[in-house]
């Protein structure tokens, strides 16, 4: 019933006007899925590789598409994923492509789902949890590699915790969105947008954190629920490895200064989350960071764990952050994804699932975090490839009651 006649592979735009992978899978029963592939403008150095769309569709028609057609299942996600794999014959998907790898992965996922007529994330072995749904973290100021002359930490999120639900959660993200928006312009502040739908505008850190605090208090007032602080620091993109200090537009500061003022910050604003504080490669300062705060707040990896179990193990041996989050393109594919996020859980860290900085209108994402019960979901606050991972939400929470 699903076993897969026919892989087509296509390029389409991203979220920034670049050319990604798009993938259909048809099945012999009729089903059917496509997916498509995001990009990372902040990514690790221990990703899988993406390559040039036309290279990775060429790389992926001659390598892996013979060893799905007429031999792979779509329903047995992890023999179509070990194909993708063998496929490619590297760790790093760097002949195929981490682009193209992906967006087939999903899209088999999907044709799975289409076949058995159920939704995605129960295809995924997942169930909807009515109360305990993915809370949304909506970037709602940004910086760093997301835009120019803004913030040096990355983004600025809010959460709604204390929503009760996952429409009330979504358009609480939006309406701090606006109100930052009005913030600005009583302030006399212009402002454009990063890449993710967070308002750019020249301000500091400093002057951030008041934004989006004023922000948050007027947002809480009117919807008479708890709304969190959380931030993307991507601390990689500011670590001088030489000079062995993070360099911010007004200061630097030492690995211990940096750990001091992460841990400032979590007790002033009561943060939720905090991705990425320190660099990529410092489990040990990692490690430091989650034993003073890790009781309060999520310490997550994603530059530090890029998805991969190896890293994530190290990680684990060395008590550093307490959540990884979750890319799929990050590593290729849904089973990689989903054996990360096992090895979270069964270890005590949480998983945070994610979309990109480039994205597409694909809301594989929303599924996946439903499905593995996942404390948040990255998203983004408006956009429409943000808002399509939202509403998809919000349909998942509608269908489930």
């Amino acid at each position: 019933m699903t076993l897969v006649t026919d892989v087509r592979l296509r390029r389409v735009l991203d979220s920034r006007g670049n050319p990604t992978v798009e993938a259909d899978v048809l099945t012999e029963s009729g089903g059917f899925g496509r997916a498509a592939a995001p990009s990372g403008a902040s990514t690790g150095e221990y990703e899988a590789i993406e390559r040039p769309a036309n290279e990775a569709i060429a790389a992926a028609r001659e390598r892996a598409v013979p060893r799905l057609v007429g031999e792979a299942y779509a329903g047995n996600q992890r023999e179509v994923d070990a194909l993708l794999r063998a496929a490619d014959g590297t760790d790093d998907f760097s002949e195929i492509g981490a682009n193209s790898a992906v967006a087939i992965s999903m899209a088999a996922a999907k044709a799975g789902a289409d076949v058995l007529g159920a939704p995605l994330f129960q295809h995924l072995g997942g169930a909807f949890r009515g109360e305990n749904f993915p809370i949304p973290l909506g970037n709602v100021v940004g910086g760093g590699e997301h835009a120019t002359d803004a913030t040096d930490i990355q983004e600025f999120l809010v959460a709604p915790v204390g929503a009760p639900n996952v429409a009330d959660a979504v358009f609480a993200n939006a309406a701090v969105h606006g109100e930052v928006a009005d913030l600005l312009e009583e302030r006399g502040v212009p402002s454009g947008k990063g890449d993710e739908g967070a308002w750019a505008p020249s301000i500091d850190d400093a002057e951030a954190f008041e934004l989006v605090e004023h922000a948050v208090e007027t947002v809480e007032a009117d919807v008479g629920f708890e709304i969190g602080f959380g931030l993307d620091v991507a601390a990689a993109e500011l670590y001088d490895a030489d000079a062995g200090v993070y360099e911010y537009s007004d200061t630097t500061r030492d690995t211990d200064e940096q750990i001091d003022y992460i841990a400032d910050l979590v007790a002033e604003y009561d943060l939720v989350y905090v991705e990425d504080p320190l660099d990529e490669n410092d489990y040990e300062a990692f490690a430091e960071l989650t034993d003073r705060v890790g009781e309060r707040t999520l310490i997550c990896g994603d530059d530090l764990f890029v998805t991969n179990t190896d890293r994530l193990a190290e990680g684990i041996e060395q008590g550093a952050a307490n959540s990884i989050l979750i890319k799929p393109n990050q590593i290729g594919t849904l089973t990689d994804a989903f054996d990360a996020i096992e090895l979270a859980t069964r270890n005590g860290y949480e998983s945070v699932v994610s979309h990109r900085s480039g994205e597409t209108e694909d809301t594989t994402i929303a599924h996946l975090a439903v499905a593995t019960d996942a404390p948040y979901v990255k998203t983004g606050a408006v956009g429409g490839e943000r808002t399509a991972k939202l509403n998809e939400l919000i349909r998942i929470a509608d269908d489930a009651t």
